[in-house]
């Protein structure tokens, strides 16, 4: 596993961000002009599993919309509050999800993760293994103290990505995201968080 690029020492942010490679991935950052990156961005955010679990400020409902969803991406990557990945095959460079490092604190040393895979690469621990390249990044190039992951209650397969992580369960927040969809209807979430001093997890089948 090895960070393609990237500064031995933590900095303030990235810009642009180094890859990421391991466990047969690569992760690079978005590319805002690449119609084959938007293309993908829509279907993630449009899946149905996504929007079962994941409710966007806005919501994605075209090409024009993903279109700007990306770019304000791209924007928080340039000014250093969030870290967003493609996450493809390392051998066919074949789109297969995307991972973040997103509200990043400077003041806090924190940041929260969040991570979606395309139904066709479902299945194959592409979510763990481009979550743990992404923690990796986080503690060691960006320096941070924290980072957080939360998922709806009911969202099994994101808790078991968590643990396998090294992401304690820390507890239950009561209406703190959005239902399905949804902007005027709250939902419980689970929190798990890691430290950078926690121990190193092996996320290898």
């Amino acid at each position: 596993m090895t960070i393609a690029g990237g500064s031995h020492h933590p900095e303030p942010h990235l810009h642009p961000l180094p890859e990421l490679r391991g466990y047969g991935l690569r992760l690079r950052p978005w590319d805002v002009e690449s119609e084959g990156d938007l293309e993908a961005w829509f279907r993630g955010r449009i899946d149905p599993e996504f929007r079962r679990w994941n409710t966007p400020m806005r919501i994605t409902t075209d090409l024009d919309s993903a279109r700007d969803s990306l770019r304000t991406a791209d924007e928080h990557m340039k000014d250093g509050t969030s870290a967003a990945y493609c996450v493809t095959d390392a051998e066919t460079g074949a789109i297969l999800g995307h991972v973040g490092v997103n509200v990043i604190n400077r003041v806090m040393s924190s940041a929260r993760v969040g991570y979606w895979v395309l139904p066709e690469a479902r299945g194959r621990r592409v979510a763990t293994h481009a979550l743990a390249l992404a923690t990796r990044f986080a503690f060691t190039e960006l320096g941070l103290h924290r980072l957080e992951l939360d998922h709806a209650v009911g969202h099994e397969p994101s808790c078991r990505i968590a643990e396998r992580c090294g992401f304690r369960y820390e507890g239950t927040l009561r209406g703190a995201m959005w239902e399905a969809g949804r902007h005027d209807a709250y939902r419980d979430m689970h929190l798990h968080a890691r430290l950078a001093t926690d121990p190193d997890v092996n996320v290898n089948p």
